[in-house]
C-alpha cells in the first residue's frame, strides 16, 4: 500500500502522537509498504509533502513548549495537499486540526480511502490554560472535533479501550478500533534481561540511591508537581534521586518546587537507548498524569521490568495498566503517592515478583502486532470504500 500520513508536526521527540507515527511509518516501510508524511516540519526529506508552518498569534511560543507546531493551510498549500492525497491509496489523519480537514475533505470529493486517529484528548488540550477539568468545555471540544472532521471516516484508531468509550460515550458513529501505539521490541529484550538475569549496574551519579523515575511533557496535566511533593514526604526521601525525562513549559517551575528535596532533582531529555539504559538501572517508575489517552512511557517503563505506580484518574487510560491496586494512588495527592512508593520500597521481595509480571505483560503492546491491526484497519477502510464507490 501507499500510505498517507497526515500529521502537521512529525519530526519531534517530545510528543507522543508525532512519536507513535514516526514508529509506525518505520515499522510499515519494514512491512513492504510505501509511507509518506503530509506535515510541516523543518526539515525536507524524500518521504514528506512540505507545507509551511502556521504560527499561533500570541500562543506560538506555548505551542512549541508543549512540541507542536501547526501546518498553514493558506494559499498554495492545498495544490501540497492535493499531490500528497493524489499519490496515496489511503490517507489517515493524526490530528483534529486544520491540515487533517483540509485533507480529508479532498480525500472523500475524489472518493480516496480515509481513516482517523484520536489520539489528542480535549482534556489534555485546554489544561494548558487550566480549563481542563470544565466538563462543558470538554464535551463541546468532542461534539467540534466530530462535527469539523471524525463524521467523515469510516474507522477511527485510538490507542485504549478508554478512548473508546470516551466517543462512544459522546455519539461517535464510525467503527472505533482499539490499537495500542505500541513499544519498541528493545524494551521488552531489557525486560526480560533485567527480570531473568541482572539488573545492570547504577552508573556512580545513582550508586547507593533509590531511582525514581517518570517521563513525559513538564506540563500542567502530567502532574510531575504531585510526584516532586511525594518523593519530599516519603520516609525515604533522603535516598530517592528523583529524574523527571521529558520538556515542557513548566521546566523552570519544577525547578524551583525541586529544591525541597534532599537530593537534587534531575531533569534529563534522551533517546531511546539511553532512555532503557535509565529504566534498567531504576527502582520505581511513577506516571502521575491526570489525563491521558494511553501513556506509552508507562508501557515502556513496566517493559523493561519496572513496577509502575499509576495515578488512578477517571480522565486517564492508564491505570488499566496497573495489575493491582498496590500501584495506583489517588490523583493529585501526593500523600498517597508516598505511601504507595514507600509500600513497594518497604516490601523488595514483593516489587521483585511482581517486576516479572509487568514485564511479561507488556508483550501484548508489541510495536509489531500493533501495526499489524493497523494494517488490517486500512485494509477494511479501502474494502469499505470501494463498496461505497460502487454504489454510487
Amino acid at each position: 500500500m501507499k500510505i498517507l500520513f497526515v500529521i502537521d508536526t512529525f519530526d519531534t521527540s517530545n510528543n507522543g502522537t508525532s512519536i507513535s507515527a514516526q514508529r509506525f511509518a518505520e515499522e510499515l516501510r519494514k512491512n513492504g509498504h510505501e509511507v509518506k508524511i503530509l506535515c510541516a516540519d523543518e526539515q525536507p526529506d524524500e518521504n514528506k509533502f512540505l507545507l509551511k508552518e502556521y504560527k499561533v498569534p500570541l500562543f506560538n511560543p506555548l505551542v512549541k513548549k508543549h512540541g507542536f507546531s501547526f501546518a498553514d493551510v493558506i494559499g498554495d498549500s492545498m495544490d501540497i495537499i492535493k499531490s500528497a492525497v493524489d499519490w496515496a491509496d489511503v490517507v489517515h489523519c493524526f490530528m483534529p486540526f486544520a491540515l487533517e480537514m483540509r485533507a480529508s475533505a479532498y480525500a472523500q470529493e475524489i472518493g480516496k480511502p480515509c481513516t482517523g486517529a484520536f489520539h489528542i484528548q480535549p482534556e489534555n488540550i485546554w489544561s494548558s490554560v487550566g480549563l481542563g477539568k470544565v466538563d462543558w468545555i470538554q464535551t463541546t471540544t468532542y461534539k467540534s472535533f466530530q462535527n469539523w472532521l471524525y463524521y467523515k471516516f469510516r474507522h477511527i484508531h485510538v490507542p485504549s479501550q478508554f478512548m473508546k468509550n470516551m466517543l462512544e460515550e459522546r455519539g461517535y458513529k464510525a467503527k472505533i478500533h482499539v490499537i495500542s501505539n505500541g513499544i519498541k521490541d528493545d524494551f521488552l529484550v531489557a525486560g526480560h534481561r533485567n527480570t531473568k538475569e541482572e539488573r545492570p549496574k547504577k552508573s556512580p551519579e545513582y550508586e547507593g540511591k533509590i531511582l525514581v523515575m517518570m517521563v513525559g511533557r513538564l506540563a500542567g496535566e502530567k502532574r510531575q508537581d504531585v510526584l516532586i511533593n511525594a518523593v519530599a514526604q516519603s520516609k525515604y526521601a533522603d535516598k530517592i534521586q528523583l529524574v523527571l525525562a521529558g520538556k515542557g513549559p513548566l521546566r523552570e517551575q519544577y525547578e524551583e518546587l525541586g529544591k525541597q528535596l534532599k537530593n537534587p532533582l534531575k531533569f534529563v531529555y534522551v533517546g531511546t537507548a539511553e532512555l532503557i539504559e535509565l529504566l534498567s538501572q531504576c527502582d520505581l517508575y511513577v506516571h502521575a498524569s491526570d489525563m491521558e489517552s494511553e501513556a506509552i512511557s508507562c508501557i515502556e517503563a513496566f517493559a523493561t521490568g519496572l513496577v509502575p505506580v499509576i495515578a488512578n484518574s477517571t480522565l486517564s487510560a492508564t491505570p488499566q495498566f496497573a495489575l493491582d491496586g498496590r500501584s495506583l494512588f489517588l490523583p493529585g495527592n501526593p500523600k498517597d503517592l508516598a505511601r504507595a512508593m514507600d509500600y513497594w520500597l518497604d516490601h523488595p521481595s514483593e516489587k521483585r515478583y511482581m517486576e516479572r509480571l509487568y514485564a511479561k505483560s507488556a508483550k501484548r503492546y508489541s510495536l509489531a502486532n500493533s501495526v499489524r491491526l493497523f494494517e488490517q484497519m486500512l485494509q477494511e477502510e479501502i474494502h469499505d470504500n470501494q463498496l461505497a464507490q460502487a454504489q454510487q
